[in-house]
């Protein structure tokens, strides 16, 4: 069994989690899980290269529901979403075979303009049909790509934007906002202990290649590309620094 952390749940509606399968958002599903008394998940089929991420949503979760007796008492219903209209619409390195590199506007190729905004609106009106007050998604500005739809700013205008045109008061959760891939790795190492680092780093998925047959310290994937970078990149710091725990 995995280890539990202090936090308490938290009153009101439960959570909705943005899960893709990844790193991140696995660490956000255990920050959920810790804090209220019901969490669902919510993945997109947008297109992506990397789809084994779909994937990898299902194997996560199986692992922490078999892991975690009492965060699975507390895991809802997951759904997933499709998006493959929007990922045509914004193209990019990370829906269409094509270099991932800087344009000309600063951004890396990998950027889909408007995703997190897209996502956030289906999460939204999936939340308000089950319920659920608290939307829970990976954005960082600590340790990123450059991404603008995943600074605070952006999604503070966002929630904003939401509760007004659905009359809801819906919180946009963003628990990875200020810290660094180095940190996510220790949140995680004190959410769950080394139980949910070794889920973490198994049955995730980052790789924007989709590479599930190199397997590093940290986990699967090509190794080069900007997302297994920050992730290696994270594991490195992390593991110099003795992986100590981190509690929220």
């Amino acid at each position: 069994m995995g280890a539990m952390s202090e936090a308490t749940s938290t009153t009101g509606p439960g959570a909705l989690v943005l899960f893709s399968g990844g790193q991140d958002s696995t660490v956000c599903l255990a920050w959920a899980l810790a804090r209220y008394d019901r969490v669902e998940t919510v993945g997109f089929d947008y297109g992506q290269r990397h789809s084994i991420e779909l994937a990898a949503r299902d194997a996560v979760r199986a692992r922490i529901a078999a892991g975690f007796p009492d965060w699975a008492a507390r895991l809802g219903p997951d759904q997933v979403l499709e998006m493959r209209g929007f990922g045509d619409v914004a193209a990019s390195a990370l829906t269409a075979d094509r270099a991932i590199e800087m344009t000309a506007k600063g951004l890396p190729s990998t950027f889909v303009p408007g995703r997190n905004l897209a996502f956030l609106i289906y999460a939204a009106a999936l939340a308000d049909r089950r319920g659920l007050r608290h939307l829970v998604g990976g954005m960082c500005e600590t340790d990123f790509s450059g991404y603008p739809d995943c600074r605070r700013d952006t999604l503070d205008a966002m929630q904003t934007a939401v509760n007004l045109g659905m009359a809801q008061d819906f919180v946009i959760e963003t628990p990875l906002m200020w810290i660094t891939k180095a940190q996510t790795w220790a949140l995680a190492k004190g959410l769950g202990g080394e139980a949910l680092v070794a889920a973490i780093v198994d049955d995730s998925h980052t790789c924007y290649l989709g590479d599930r047959e190199h397997r590093h310290d940290w986990g699967y994937g090509c190794g080069t590309c900007p997302a297994c970078e920050l992730r290696a990149r994270g594991y490195a710091e992390w593991a110099a620094e003795g992986r100590p725990a981190r509690h929220p």
